[in-house]
């Protein structure tokens, strides 16, 4: 009788053991995925941002068709990328695309002296490091989760309810650096 009472207290202790640590797991993929929105939500920023950039440099860089045609593009392909390694691969091309604008509107002091075209700079400035800094808490918080299914007895929890780890979001080269927006004479 005792060890039926023993046996039903040990299954108990595992079973609650198991439920909150899949209820840890939830959590922290929960909040890898909270914390992509919030990478989103910058990017999205960014992208409402390029057209009028695009719009102030057209204006004195007309003859620049080319290069404002990168940018709308690589906006677009952004815009449309799926998943998390997608998402960097076009975000890289992306900022690539920036820095080439604003190169172009180097070469116009009038464009660089409006005050829309500063304002523009700053907002951009602006987002890349909110953008950073949401990258970087996205980051951490798949590490989190990451390391939680790797680890005993969270691994064991994980790989029986089908958890799998998340992609970090990492920039390539020259992306690793916001592009350069302030200009001065």
């Amino acid at each position: 009788m005792i060890w039926l009472i023993v046996l039903v207290v040990l299954v108990l202790i595992v079973a609650l053991a198991a439920v909150l640590t899949y209820n840890r797991v939830v959590r922290l993929r929960n909040r890898a995925e909270n914390s992509w929105a919030q990478v989103d939500v910058q990017l999205r920023r960014r992208y409402d941002l390029i057209p009028n950039i695009v719009e102030a440099v057209k204006g004195y860089a007309a003859h620049e068709r080319g290069t404002l045609d990168d940018v709308t593009q690589a906006r677009t392909a952004a815009q449309q990328a799926q998943g998390v390694a997608e998402q960097a691969q076009a975000e890289n091309a992306l900022t690539a695309a920036i820095g080439r604008l604003f190169a172009v509107a180097e070469a116009y002091p009038q464009l660089r002296a409006t005050e829309n075209f500063q304002q523009l700079q700053a907002q951009l400035a602006e987002t890349e490091q909110k953008i950073a800094v949401s990258r970087q808490v996205y980051n951490d918080a798949v590490l989190t989760y990451d390391n939680a299914l790797e680890t005993v007895p969270t691994n064991i929890v994980a790989g029986l309810f089908g958890f799998r780890p998340q992609a970090y979001f990492e920039t390539e080269g020259a992306a690793r650096e916001a592009p350069a927006v302030q200009f001065s004479n």
